[in-house]
Protein backbone atom coordinates (compact mmCIF):
# COMPACT_ATOMS: atom_id res chain seq x y z
CA UNK A 1 0.00 0.00 0.00
CA UNK A 2 1.06 3.71 -0.90
CA UNK A 3 1.98 6.00 1.87
CA UNK A 4 -0.85 8.58 2.65
CA UNK A 5 -0.41 12.20 3.49
CA UNK A 6 -3.25 13.20 6.46
CA UNK A 7 -3.19 17.09 6.61
CA UNK A 8 -5.00 18.70 9.33
CA UNK A 9 -5.28 22.63 9.55
CA UNK A 10 -5.43 24.34 12.88
CA UNK A 11 -6.11 28.21 13.62
CA UNK A 12 -6.20 29.74 16.63
CA UNK A 13 -9.34 32.03 17.38
CA UNK A 14 -8.66 32.82 20.99
CA UNK A 15 -5.84 31.68 23.78
CA UNK A 16 -5.90 27.71 23.60
CA UNK A 17 -8.64 27.31 21.44
CA UNK A 18 -8.39 26.35 17.76
CA UNK A 19 -10.60 25.34 14.83
CA UNK A 20 -9.53 22.34 13.21
CA UNK A 21 -10.37 21.78 9.77
CA UNK A 22 -10.07 18.88 8.07
CA UNK A 23 -10.93 18.78 4.02
CA UNK A 24 -13.46 20.27 2.09
CA UNK A 25 -15.88 16.95 2.96
CA UNK A 26 -15.86 17.13 6.83
CA UNK A 27 -17.11 20.46 9.01
CA UNK A 28 -14.86 21.95 10.87
CA UNK A 29 -14.31 21.18 14.99
CA UNK A 30 -13.26 23.37 17.70
CA UNK A 31 -10.86 22.06 20.01
CA UNK A 32 -9.38 24.18 23.36
CA UNK A 33 -8.31 22.86 26.43
CA UNK A 34 -9.89 23.13 29.77
CA UNK A 35 -9.87 25.92 32.33
CA UNK A 36 -8.13 27.24 33.37
CA UNK A 37 -5.68 27.27 30.42
CA UNK A 38 -8.64 27.53 28.06
CA UNK A 39 -12.33 28.00 28.10
CA UNK A 40 -13.25 24.31 27.52
CA UNK A 41 -15.12 24.99 24.36
CA UNK A 42 -14.18 21.84 22.34
CA UNK A 43 -12.58 18.57 22.95
CA UNK A 44 -9.42 19.04 24.34
CA UNK A 45 -5.77 17.05 23.12
CA UNK A 46 -6.16 14.68 24.77
CA UNK A 47 -9.25 13.85 24.44
CA UNK A 48 -8.94 13.72 20.72
CA UNK A 49 -6.09 11.27 21.36
CA UNK A 50 -8.42 9.18 23.24
CA UNK A 51 -10.89 9.22 20.62
CA UNK A 52 -8.43 8.81 18.09
CA UNK A 53 -7.55 5.41 19.86
CA UNK A 54 -10.90 4.77 20.74
CA UNK A 55 -12.38 5.03 17.32
CA UNK A 56 -9.71 3.19 15.37
CA UNK A 57 -9.95 0.38 18.01
CA UNK A 58 -13.91 -0.18 16.91
CA UNK A 59 -12.85 0.23 13.39
CA UNK A 60 -10.28 -2.51 13.09
CA UNK A 61 -12.89 -4.89 14.93
CA UNK A 62 -15.75 -4.05 12.99
CA UNK A 63 -13.74 -4.83 10.07
CA UNK A 64 -12.47 -7.81 11.64
CA UNK A 65 -15.62 -9.37 12.11
CA UNK A 66 -17.04 -8.17 8.78
CA UNK A 67 -13.71 -10.39 6.90
CA UNK A 68 -16.30 -13.18 8.77
CA UNK A 69 -19.30 -11.77 7.59
CA UNK A 70 -20.50 -10.90 11.18
CA UNK A 71 -22.21 -7.94 12.98
CA UNK A 72 -22.19 -6.97 16.21
CA UNK A 73 -23.90 -3.75 15.60
CA UNK A 74 -24.14 -1.04 17.82
CA UNK A 75 -20.56 -1.56 19.29
CA UNK A 76 -19.56 1.29 21.71
CA UNK A 77 -16.38 2.15 23.25
CA UNK A 78 -14.93 3.76 26.51
CA UNK A 79 -11.81 5.13 26.63
CA UNK A 80 -9.92 6.40 29.57
CA UNK A 81 -6.53 8.25 29.16
CA UNK A 82 -4.54 8.87 32.54
CA UNK A 83 -2.57 12.10 32.74
CA UNK A 84 -0.20 12.23 35.23
CA UNK A 85 3.67 13.58 35.95
CA UNK A 86 6.57 11.76 34.11
CA UNK A 87 9.58 11.33 35.90
CA UNK A 88 10.71 15.26 34.78
CA UNK A 89 7.56 16.67 36.24
CA UNK A 90 5.86 16.90 33.07
CA UNK A 91 2.01 16.83 32.44
CA UNK A 92 1.96 13.11 30.05
CA UNK A 93 -0.50 10.61 29.04
CA UNK A 94 0.61 7.74 30.89
CA UNK A 95 -1.76 5.53 29.55
CA UNK A 96 -5.12 4.60 27.93
CA UNK A 97 -7.75 2.19 28.26
CA UNK A 98 -9.97 1.26 26.07
CA UNK A 99 -13.27 -0.99 27.09
CA UNK A 100 -15.21 -2.10 23.98
CA UNK A 101 -18.96 -3.46 24.25
CA UNK A 102 -20.40 -4.81 21.35
CA UNK A 103 -24.00 -5.26 20.45
CA UNK A 104 -24.28 -8.44 20.00
CA UNK A 105 -24.17 -11.78 22.62
CA UNK A 106 -20.43 -14.04 21.71
CA UNK A 107 -22.44 -17.22 21.08
CA UNK A 108 -23.77 -15.36 18.14
CA UNK A 109 -20.17 -14.46 16.91
CA UNK A 110 -18.72 -17.07 14.60
CA UNK A 111 -15.00 -17.04 14.83
CA UNK A 112 -14.74 -14.13 17.40
CA UNK A 113 -11.98 -15.91 19.12
CA UNK A 114 -10.02 -15.20 15.93
CA UNK A 115 -11.68 -11.69 15.26
CA UNK A 116 -10.27 -10.96 18.80
CA UNK A 117 -7.00 -12.03 18.85
CA UNK A 118 -5.68 -9.91 15.32
CA UNK A 119 -8.13 -6.88 15.51
CA UNK A 120 -5.83 -5.02 17.41
CA UNK A 121 -2.58 -5.22 15.16
CA UNK A 122 -4.60 -4.06 12.45
CA UNK A 123 -5.20 -0.47 14.19
CA UNK A 124 -3.18 1.78 13.00
CA UNK A 125 -3.67 4.80 15.32
CA UNK A 126 -3.40 2.39 18.54
CA UNK A 127 -0.22 0.47 16.80
CA UNK A 128 1.52 3.75 16.46
CA UNK A 129 0.60 5.60 19.59
CA UNK A 130 1.07 1.72 21.78
CA UNK A 131 4.93 2.56 21.28
CA UNK A 132 4.99 5.31 23.58
CA UNK A 133 1.96 5.17 25.78
CA UNK A 134 0.80 1.52 26.96
CA UNK A 135 -2.81 0.55 25.77
CA UNK A 136 -4.90 -1.73 26.98
CA UNK A 137 -8.12 -3.06 25.45
CA UNK A 138 -10.60 -4.82 26.87
CA UNK A 139 -14.00 -6.21 25.13
CA UNK A 140 -17.52 -7.12 26.61
CA UNK A 141 -20.17 -8.77 24.65
CA UNK A 142 -23.62 -7.48 24.69
CA UNK A 143 -24.72 -9.76 28.01
CA UNK A 144 -21.88 -8.44 29.95
CA UNK A 145 -18.92 -10.93 29.63
CA UNK A 146 -16.05 -10.39 28.95
CA UNK A 147 -14.00 -11.81 25.64
CA UNK A 148 -11.18 -10.34 25.59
Amino acid sequence: MAETLVTVELTQQQDYRFEARFGEAVPPLICDEPPPLGSGQGPSPVQLLATAVGNCLSDSLIFALRKFKQSADPINCRVQAQVGRNAEGRLRVLRIDATIKLGAPAARLEHLDRVLTQFEAFCTVTQSVGTGIEVTTQVFDADGVQVK
